[in-house]
């Protein structure tokens, strides 16, 4: 049985839903590259990466092309992400990434390309309807994930805001689709995300903690 056979096999039934070990796998390591994130560690994105091309392989056997293609761009953004933050330019005093709030601009430089960008690929998918069979829906996680990905790449707090607008879809599309063990992640997602939240958001007001251990 070669890598890929074994990844989309079962790994097991639960509540009547199939899991397969590439999206067990796939979204376990994404899991643990939200909680790296929240560190601030630079590890989180080779873990994302990582993530990134193990979907791969779980949204090819649910023939959702657009996931796919999501997932080929999540591993573009944390290659450029990863680049980022090794650089060290925006350094706090425990030698992690420095966080802050956006800009006005740079929210609304966010918030226009996730529209614009929504809009874009929703039509592509609405055009050919075998890249996804929930176009909208697909086309928003999917731009949504790059926005937030791109947000969390500069440091801004914002990041986190954009998961949360992302899981508020991803988790009944992930059901929808027969990835339970996504949906089900896309869950706990939400929680470390609140709490990744709380802590940038708390750095951004106390100085004082960019001086802790990270």
């Amino acid at each position: 049985m070669s890598a890929a056979s074994w990844l989309n096999s079962e790994a097991f039934t639960a509540f009547g839903q199939h899991i397969m070990w590439s999206d067990m796998i796939g979204n376990i390591v994404g899991l643990a590259a939200l909680a790296l994130g929240w560190r601030r560690s630079v590890w989180t994105w080779p873990a994302q990466l990582l993530s990134g091309a193990v979907l791969v392989t779980a949204y090819a056997s649910a023939q959702l092309s657009g996931g796919v293609g999501k997932q080929l761009l999540v591993i573009v953004v944390a290659l450029w992400g990863w680049q980022q933050w090794t650089r060290g330019r925006q350094q706090a005093q425990d030698g992690t990434l420095a966080v802050r709030f956006a800009t006005w601009k740079e929210r609304a430089l966010l918030a226009g390309g996730a529209a614009a960008g929504t809009l874009a690929v929703g039509g592509l998918f609405t055009l050919y309807p075998s890249l996804s069979w929930s176009p909208w829906a697909d086309a928003y996680i999917f731009v949504g994930t790059l926005v937030a990905m791109i947000a969390q790449a500069r440091g801004l707090v914002e990041f986190w805001f954009a998961w949360l607008l992302v899981d508020l879809v991803g988790v009944p599309l992930a059901f929808n689709s027969g990835l339970a063990f996504s949906g089900l992640v896309y869950i706990v997602y939400f929680a470390l995300v609140l709490w990744g939240l709380r802590d940038w958001w708390l750095r951004t007001r106390t100085p004082a903690l960019e001086g802790a251990a990270a």
